[in-house]
This record gives C-alpha cells, sequence and structure tokens, in this order.
C-alpha cells in the first residue's frame, strides 16, 4: 500500500548530515603522533629488549676480560697429624708418637694467557657482532611497537566513526517509526509498516550495541598499546610516502629491513664460533707467577710458563667443531629466508594498499549513487510513491556504503604504514617524531673495555640513570 512520507524534512536533513561523520574534536584531542610517542616511552617490550641488549654488551666485555691477567689472593690453614712409630728392641718396648702441626699461608697468584692460537680474540669479535645483531633486533621490535600503536589508533577511530554511524541511524529510524505510527494512527498504513520500522530499529540498537562493544575492545586495546586512555582522537595525519614502486620498496627493505640485517649479523657469528671452534684443536701458552709467605715468616716466588695441548677429549672437540658448522649453515639459511620473508610481506602489505586505495574509489562512487537514490526515494515517499520499508531500504544502503568507506580508509593507513614497517622504516627517526631516543652505543661504549676502576663505575652508573629516564 502506498503511502505518503510525513517525516520532518529538516530534522531528517539534520540527521543524515550527522551521519556524514564526526564533529570536529576538541583542540586537546590526541593525534597519531601522540599515540606513538606514548607507545615509544612506555612499552615494556622495549626496556626488556633494552636489558637484553645491554647483557650483550656484557658479553663483550667478559670476552675482552679472557685476553687480562686473573689476579688471585689465596689464604689457607692447614692442621696435620703426623704419628711416627718405634719398634721394640731388647731393652725399650715399641711406642707411637703423634705430632701435631699447624701451618697457614698467603699468597698473590697471577695467570696470564698469552696465546691460544685466536680463540679469545675470536670469542670478541664473535661477541662484537652478537651486540650488532642485537640491536637489530632492538630495532625489530621498535617498529613493532610502533605499528602496534597504529593498529590501535586507527581501530579506535574506525570504532568510534561506527557507533556514531550507528547511533545516527538509529536516530533515523526512530524518525522513520514514528512518522509511521502517526500515518497508522491516520489510517495510511498498515500494522506492517509499523512492524518492519519496529524490526530495522530493533536491528539497528542491536548494531549500535555490537559497535559500542568494539569501540570499548578498540580503547583497551589502545592503552596496552600506548599506555594511556584514549580520549578524543584527532583524524589521522597525511599519509606518509613510501615508495615509488614495489620493486623499489623491495630493493629498500631488503637493504635496511631489521630481521635482514640481524640474520647477516648472526651469520658473522656462526662463522667467527666456527673458526674458534677450529682453534680449539690447537693449545694453549699460559704464563703464571705466585708470591707467598707462610705464618713462620717465609717467603716464596714463582713463575711459570705452560703449554697445553688437547690430545684426546673423548670427541668433544669435534662435536663442537661439526655443531658450529651446522649451525653456520643453519644461520645461512635464516638469513635467506628473511629475505623471502621480508619481500613477501612488502608485495602484500602493496597489494594491501593498492585495494584500499581501489575500496575508498568504489565507496565513494557508491555514497554519492546511494545518496542519490536514498533522496529520491524519500521523495517519492512524501507523494505516496514508496512505503517505509522502501525508504528503509534505501537508507541502510546508504549507511552500508559510508561503513564500506570508513572501513577503506582506515585499512588505507593501517596498509601504509604495514608497508613502511615491511620496508624497515617504520622507526622514530624516519617518522620524524621529534624525541629523544634510546642510544644503544651509551652503555656498550662504557662496559666494552670490561671497566673496574671508580671512575668508570661512575660512568656506568649515570648511564644507567640517563637510560632510565628514556
Amino acid at each position: 500500500m502506498a503511502c505518503g512520507y510525513l517525516a520532518p524534512l529538516g530534522r531528517m536533513a539534520a540527521a543524515v548530515a550527522l551521519a556524514l561523520g564526526l564533529a570536529a574534536p576538541p583542540a586537546t584531542a590526541q593525534s597519531l603522533t601522540d599515540a606513538l610517542v606514548a607507545a615509544y616511552r612506555s612499552s615494556n617490550l622495549l626496556e626488556q629488549n633494552r636489558a637484553l641488549l645491554r647483557a650483550a654488551d656484557e658479553d663483550v666485555a667478559q670476552a675482552v676480560a679472557t685476553l687480562r691477567p686473573v689476579i688471585t689472593f689465596v689464604a689457607s690453614a692447614e692442621r696435620r697429624w703426623v704419628t711416627n712409630g718405634r719398634p721394640a728392641t731388647g731393652t725399650t718396648p715399641a711406642r707411637r708418637v703423634t705430632v701435631e702441626d699447624l701451618s697457614a699461608q698467603i699468597a698473590l697468584a697471577a695467570d696470564l694467557t698469552l696465546y691460544d692460537f685466536g680463540r679469545s680474540r675470536l670469542a670478541i669479535e664473535a661477541a662484537k657482532e652478537t651486540v650488532l645483531a642485537t640491536r637489530e633486533g632492538l630495532r625489530g621490535v621498535e617498529q613493532q611497537v610502533l605499528l602496534n600503536a597504529v593498529f590501535a589508533f586507527m581501530n579506535v577511530r574506525n570504532a568510534t566513526e561506527f557507533v556514531a554511524l550507528r547511533r545516527n541511524n538509529v536516530r533515523l529510524i526512530e524518525q522513520e517509526l514514528r512518522a509511521a505510527r502517526d500515518r497508522f494512527e491516520l489510517g495510511e498504513v498498515t500494522r506492517t509498516d509499523v512492524a518492519i520500522a519496529e524490526a530495522r530499529l530493533a536491528a539497528a540498537r542491536s548494531n549500535l550495541a555490537a559497535a559500542e562493544g568494539d569501540l570499548a575492545v578498540a580503547r583497551e586495546a589502545y592503552r596496552a598499546a600506548t599506555g594511556t586512555d584514549a580520549g578524543a582522537l584527532r583524524a589521522p595525519p597525511r599519509l606518509p610516502q613510501t615508495a615509488a614502486s614495489l620493486a623499489a620498496a623491495r630493493e629498500i627493505a631488503l637493504r635496511t629491513h631489521p630481521t635482514i640485517r640481524q640474520a647477516q649479523r648472526q651469520v658473522s657469528v656462526a662463522e667467527l664460533t666456527s673458526r674458534r671452534a677450529e682453534a680449539g684443536f690447537r693449545g694453549t701458552l699460559s704464563a703464571g707467577a705466585r708470591i707467598g709467605q707462610t705464618d713462620d715468616g717465609l717467603s716464596s716466588q714463582s713463575l711459570s710458563l705452560t703449554f697445553s695441548q688437547p690430545i684426546y677429549t673423548g670427541g668433544r672437540i669435534s662435536s663442537l667443531h661439526r655443531q658450529s658448522l651446522a649451525r653456520l649453515d643453519a644461520a645461512r639459511a635464516a638469513l635467506q629466508q628473511a629475505a623471502v620473508v621480508v619481500a613477501r610481506d612488502v608485495g602484500q602489505a602493496w597489494a594491501e594498499l593498492d585495494v584500499a586505495r581501489a575500496r575508498i574509489e568504489a565507496s565513494n562512487r557508491q555514497i554519492a549513487a546511494a545518496q542519490t537514490a536514498y533522496d529520491g526515494v524519500r521523495e517519492e515517499a512524501t507523494l505516496g510513491a514508496r512505503t517505509t520499508l522502501d525508504v528503509l531500504n534505501a537508507e541502510q544502503e546508504l549507511l552500508d556504503a559510508r561503513a564500506s568507506r570508513i572501513a577503506a580508509e582506515t585499512a588505507q593507513y593501517i596498509a601504509v604504514y604495514q608497508l613502511l614497517a615491511a620496508m624497515g622504516l617504520m622507526t622514530v627517526e624516519h617518522l620524524g617524531l621529534g624525541i629523544p631516543t634510546y642510544d644503544p652505543e651509551a652503555y656498550y661504549n662504557a662496559v666494552r673495555a670490561a671497566p673496574a676502576t671508580t671512575p668508570q663505575g661512575q660512568a656506568l652508573d649515570r648511564v644507567l640513570s640517563a637510560i632510565g629516564r628514556n
């Protein structure tokens, strides 16, 4: 049955205008840059990996220490009981005499490895390469922390816009329902039209509840990613530049991505470890010195020169060498696989970006067509040529078109930042966040020489204090 469309056009137009987007956020709204800075400063994952890097720095100090003399203070005390026996003779019986003796001594001993066919030097170089690999791992963690912040920010924005869209949809359908009930009271429509509007309103409220639940979930993810609550969020900034082509993006990624650079360092570590294991078949030349004094005033000094060469170790050294070669093969394969994965990630991000752009363009055309159709159906309804169901269907198509564009815009932003991460450029410096960053060389420079003096200890304290502030 055709019916007149009696809803006030002024209120309807205002509601549709609200559905076009959110109101401008207040001046104190958080930006995407704010979210990235907060994530960098509050990330426990970054703190964990910075600590692991400092632990790797200490491995260099420990390796350096093996080339230095080891000086040991020794204090010892000894109590001895010596029993002497005397056999019996013709005039004296057998007798046993126990003599008790107590002695003590102190000494200083020094030992120094003079030559071990490069094993210690190779250990130092391997420790340094491990530090560089760990730094690249820290860069990879930084990328993931910042990318998670982008995900969290865009998901909150996306969920907020969906909530606003669903709320406006509820308002529109409530107006439709009021108009349908008014017309039913006038006898212009049947109970069916009212029931259709009621059903659509129930569905709209259900969708609104789901959207509000998604927003609550997104806010929790934002808090976990950035360490702050998501208040009003500003519109995201202009999309950052990536690369001119897919080939250029892959070339940059293979050159700069921390996963590949870390794998390259790990290959170097494996090569050095293999050479060190091979040198294990050879001997060690060491020197020693000792000076001591006993409790009865006797002093002693000694110098020694020792060369030791393994002859038989039960196959342990040969096994270590074979194991190091196997790990070298594994590290080389891991490097090749890292390149494959990075190239794949770049290709996927590039494809997702192309899809998002195409979706935005299609959504814009869909919105324009759906808006024209909605306006036409609404006008026709005022003339009695359209039913309430027709108007609700047209409004739903317009809502779906707007929702599709919101999702496509969110996907475009996420795809751009995923592409940056896949290229190895999702860093504080490349994004230009303008904040002090963690200096991985500060602690290394303070400990690489294995310091033991008070001034260097004070320097370490200052470094640790600075790290705490970061």
